[in-house]
């Protein structure tokens, strides 16, 4: 691995994404509009929008930076950059490590504009400091991101791509917690829940919104999750590979 091999990459990428304005403003209005209508949905009913609310800032730097990520990534491979980038001496860890901090860069913004919106603006009521929702929700976003970047080699067009949300991310939307406690579910499906990293990162939100202090759980929570972004970009350089399209 090199450094500087690997923020070149980073650099390239966000140089790329500083020309597609719309796209960034997408990725930072989006999460905080859905709040915002969150907000008036649940405006009788505080405590729902504070639960559902919490959730949410989990889910969505996912959910988006999962979409931003294959796309961006599949243009690349049917562009035959990709192509020519492995042919140079730059190894497979660059180059995923250098998408990693480009879109994770994105995604501190979108992480911070949300949950500075939700908890600033939108007074989410929660126990925990802040930080801690923001540190969940970053590591939510880089877990989107390492989905998607191995999500990309699998597909030979964006609608492939698009057609993997309701097999990657849909499950794991309905599994989380977010519409039923997970212990309610049938105990097949809490087993399924139970190895799902949206699980893990929904209670990680839910220990923030209940407890003024980092408890054991929530830092088991954190571990899972980032734990499963690390596998899932060393699965993501794995599969990349030379291939002519």
């Amino acid at each position: 691995m090199n450094t500087a091999r690997t923020f070149a990459t980073a650099r390239r990428v966000l140089r790329q994404l500083a020309h597609d304005p719309r796209t960034i403003a997408l990725l930072l209005l989006v999460p905080v509009l859905l709040l915002v209508l969150l907000y008036y949905v649940f405006d009788a009913d505080r405590r729902s929008f504070d639960s559902i609310g919490a959730s949410l800032l989990g889910i969505f730097p996912l959910v988006t930076m999962f979409l931003v990520t294959s796309i961006a990534t599949l243009r690349e491979r049917t562009s035959g950059t990709l192509e020519r980038l492995l042919s140079m001496p730059l190894g497979k860890a660059d180059l995923i490590l250098g998408y990693a901090l480009a879109f994770g860069a994105l995604a501190v913004v979108q992480a911070s504009v949300a949950t500075g919106v939700a908890v600033g603006l939108l007074d989410l009521d929660i126990a925990g400091s802040p930080w801690l929702l923001l540190l969940v929700a970053l590591l939510d976003a880089l877990l989107g991101t390492a989905l998607g970047l191995f999500v990309s080699a699998f597909a030979a067009s964006e609608f492939q791509v698009v057609q993997f949300m309701p097999a990657v991310i849909f499950p794991q939307i309905l599994l989380c917690g977010l519409f039923a406690p997970r212990s309610s579910m049938q105990p097949a499906l809490e087993a399924i829940s139970d190895v799902l990293p949206m699980s893990y990162a929904v209670d990680g939100m839910t220990e923030v919104l209940k407890h003024p202090d980092a408890t054991g759980d929530f830092v088991r929570d954190v571990a899972v999750v980032a734990g499963c972004a690390l596998l899932v970009l060393f699965l993501g350089a794995a599969t990349l590979r030379r291939r002519t399209t």
